[in-house]
């Protein structure tokens, strides 16, 4: 009987060859998933179906099911992201510095594969072909455990990578999923020392703190995204509320959607109410504190976990602030460090914010949406990672590299 440990060997086993695949093997693979994607949106639909309904039965959120959802549309877009990393530079072997030493030894640091990168994730059919297609790119062999929630659709879509790798004459096994082992196949992941070389979780703040607690290999941390908008007393009023608009209404679902907005107090006058209304009436529920709730009568009180909270949906939270160093000061206290953004035409207030502001992504009249692999060229992304080590942002083909030193001597020894 295979198990989960099994599974992961497997892809251990595979790593290797593939860190030596040339660039035109690993274009072709993709190129393959690309093709057949399009070729298998029936079945993959027809298995996407099935999940939405168990969804529904179990009382998944409106919000998760559109995360959930696969169509032809969407089918497509994934392909035509998979082409567009065809078109992306291979970053492996690529030399980052090189010296020679006084004795002669030429020195030269080169990009690497991580190895075997595995990913946790939650009801995203989609991140099983962005991280596959990322990791087969960058010469890693890829274990993925997506969920319950997604389970039909993952196994169509992994049967799909593993039959573009044969027909690219890569190993099959160089991508795994260990969703049938349900939790016991995220566990066995957390504890495969030695097999898997890095795990990236991505989800809810619940998923993403287990694995960083329980794991007992690497981690890179890829945070829930409680993000501010700041609109600055200069701010455009155009801008405002479009950007506030898009932020918040164009995908609410999603890590990087805005969830607090901060408004300056002279701003208040001029630019809440076309904000707040635009949000309105798209359906979104405005949670105010008491200035708020003087000037836009609609909105529900906030509270003190107003302020912390990732709605993941048509609801947002508006505070209003006296000056920039209050706003400076409620995102220091309430951001996980996703995304952050001001919009202002002082360019004092633009450079203060970029500066002081500590997150991975930090914006100027810009919407938070942007913090994406794809929008910032990537192709694709693993995730946005909101720690410090390793990688920060979108990560895309560069986070999933390490490096090693080559070292060409002519009989040195050391005295």
């Amino acid at each position: 009987m295979t198990t989960a440990l099994d599974k992961i060997r497997l892809a251990k086993s595979a790593a290797s060859a593939l860190a030596q695949a040339t660039t035109e093997q690993k274009n072709s693979a993709l190129e393959a998933i690309a093709n057949l994607l399009p070729a298998r949106a029936a079945e993959i639909i027809a298995a996407n179906e099935i999940d939405l309904a168990r969804g529904v039965d179990n009382q998944m959120t409106e919000s998760l099911q559109d995360r959930l959802r696969l169509d032809v549309g969407r089918i497509q877009a994934i392909a035509d992201a998979t082409r567009k990393i065809v078109g992306l530079p291979d970053p492996i072997g690529d030399v980052i510095r090189g010296m020679s030493l006084p004795n002669a030894l030429k020195l030269t640091q080169i990009r690497v594969p991580l190895g075997v990168i595995g990913c946790i994730y939650e009801a995203r059919p989609n991140v099983t072909i962005d991280i596959a297609v990322l990791a087969i790119k960058s010469g890693n062999a890829v274990v993925l455990r997506g969920g319950s929630a997604a389970e039909k659709t993952n196994e169509v879509l992994v049967k799909l990578l593993q039959d573009a790798l044969a027909l690219a004459g890569i190993n099959s096994d160089a991508v795994q999923t260990v969703d049938e082992f349900g939790r016991d196949g995220g566990v066995e992941m957390m504890r495969a020392v030695g097999l898997i070389d890095v795990l990236i979780p991505r989800g809810g703040a619940g998923l993403i703190q287990q694995v960083v607690n329980e794991a007992k290999v690497p981690v890179i941390q890829t945070g829930d995204g409680v993000v501010h908008i700041f609109i600055d007393e200069t701010a455009r009023l155009d801008w405002a509320v479009e950007i506030a608009h898009n932020a918040k209404v164009q995908r609410p679902s999603v890590c990087n959607a805005v969830e607090t907005l901060l408004i300056h107090e002279n701003a208040v006058e001029r630019v809440l109410p076309a904000v707040l209304d635009r949000l309105a009436e798209s359906g979104v529920t405005i949670h105010g504190d008491e200035a708020t709730q003087s000037n836009f009568f609609a909105a529900v009180p906030a509270t003190e976990e107003t302020w912390s909270t990732e709605y993941h949906d048509l609801d947002v939270s508006v505070k209003v602030v006296k000056d920039l160093d209050e706003a400076l000061d409620h995102i220091a206290n309430y951001s996980t460090k996703h995304t952050e953004s001001i919009i202002t035409d002082n360019i004092e207030n633009a450079e203060r914010f970029l500066n002081e502001v500590d997150a991975s992504t930090v914006m100027v009249n810009a919407s938070t949406r942007f913090t994406d692999g794809g929008e910032f060229g990537f192709g694709a992304e693993v995730g946005i990672s909101t720690q410090k080590l390793h990688a920060r942002g979108p990560m895309g083909l560069i986070e999933l590299t390490s490096t090693k030193w080559l070292v060409r001597g002519n009989g040195q020894v050391r005295a």
